[in-house]
């Protein structure tokens, strides 16, 4: 796996990536500290209104984005793009009031939005031949991971020496970070071969998307894989607080359970992907993590759950979220020509944060009104509905694509 970073570009773009991911993940601990010392016991009503606003900015600023991202250069692009979330990082130890934080969230998330579809269309690119970019895919795909293992404990080691406020500091360093990499590497610009008008280039990603079968499908997948991750993430620290009535600790040792999973997912799915087209191994991920969490609701209603059970079940969620979502950029880059590709990740991008936001408040209102089993149950029925709606809309055999001229390729 590791041999394609004997590619100086794409070594470059990880790098660039793992220090954005670290910037990102002191901001998370850094902006919940911040909004408990404005709100108090309100705090999570205010980190709730913030990731609504995150998802709403993705939903809504990524293919304007892709709109404009087919004109301009794409490393001055995410460069520029870099330094605004810099910049907006920096603004935010000076917040006094709930509002402010609203206002430079959006912001930030705005930048991220057309920052990440086009970075990640960048890659395919980068690396032309599919194994290496499969590769890629894994790679990234632990990067978020050990993301969300290791900044927080490098918040905690720097909360003991600095303020909450001065981890912005360490956010904005990481995107400045991040910029000087991308701008260090020349990177490909596909430019389309005839002007389009701004209606065509905004909606070019989602038509060409709806238009494919196995993109149809691939969202099917994505709603599967939303509502794993929304169960997790969302309900996690009530799970264990309040009905295993075990300590802060304990929150980390289940969330770790579900990272795990997931890296184990990244380091075979290369391995898995030479043997087993992407179909089968999408489904049967989606399958897994399907059937790990009615294993985790049955086990509520006979009262069994210890933590290390749930560390166990949570692997297999994230497992099998990984398996499910890792490849789905190969299908991306199937799917359209050089030139259309940042509009069609970016129409992974919204409809993908779409999902979630339906299913991140779906999962926090049933855990506050049914409870962790009934909450369970219902989360389980909804993955699997995604699951069967992608049985049925993506047939095994190989279609052709009608829709802009974009053929399946081998």
């Amino acid at each position: 796996m590791l041999s394609i970073l004997k590619n100086r570009v794409y070594r470059h773009l990880l790098a660039a990536q793992v220090v954005a991911l670290m910037g990102t993940g002191l901001a998370t601990v850094a902006l919940g500290l911040l909004a408990f010392d404005l709100a108090g016991d309100a705090a999570g009503m205010v980190l709730g209104t913030a990731l609504t606003i995150k998802m709403v900015a993705y939903v809504v600023v990524a293919p304007l984005a892709a709109a404009f991202a087919e004109r301009l250069d794409r490393r001055k692009m995410l460069v520029v793009l870099d330094l605004v979330r810099a910049a907006v990082a920096l603004c935010l130890p000076f917040v006094t009031e709930i509002w402010q934080i609203y206002v430079l969230i959006f912001l930030l998330q705005s930048a991220s939005a057309g920052f990440t579809p086009a970075f990640q269309a960048t890659i395919p690119d980068v690396l032309t031949d599919e194994q290496d970019y499969t590769k890629a895919l894994s790679l990234s795909r632990l990067a978020y991971d050990l993301e969300s293992l290791l900044s927080p404990a490098l918040a905690a080691a720097l909360l003991l020496i600095i303020s909450f406020d001065s981890l912005f500091w360490g956010t904005s360093f990481g995107f400045v970070a991040s910029a000087i990499l991308v701008v260090s590497v020349a990177l490909p610009s596909p430019k389309p071969t005839k002007r389009r008008g701004i209606y065509d280039r905004t909606t070019r990603g989602i038509r060409l998307y709806l238009g494919t079968t196995r993109l149809r499908g691939l969202l099917a997948l994505t709603w599967t894989a939303a509502s794993l991750s929304a169960m997790v993430i969302v309900n996690t620290v009530v799970i264990v607080r309040a009905d295993l009535g075990l300590s802060e600790s304990a929150v980390a040792v289940a969330l770790a359970g579900y990272g795990g999973g997931s890296m184990v997912a990244a380091f075979i799915l290369p391995s898995l992907l030479n043997h087993y087209e992407d179909r089968s191994v999408m489904l049967a991920g989606a399958a897994f993590g399907t059937l790990t969490m009615a294993v985790a609701a049955g086990l509520f209603a006979s009262t069994q759950m210890t933590l290390w059970g749930l560390a166990v079940l949570w692997a297999g969620a994230g497992f099998g979220y990984s398996a499910t979502l890792t490849p789905s950029g190969r299908l991306l880059t199937r799917t359209a020509c050089p030139e259309d590709r940042p509009a069609v990740f970016a129409a992974q991008f919204t409809l993908s944060h779409a999902c979630w936001l339906v299913l991140y408040p779906l999962a926090g209102w049933l855990m506050t009104t049914k409870g962790t089993e009934q909450t369970l149950i219902w989360m389980t029925i909804a993955a699997l509905a995604g699951l069967g709606v992608a049985l049925l809309i993506w047939p095994r055999s190989k279609q052709k694509i009608t829709s802009g001229g974009h053929a399946d390729k081998p």
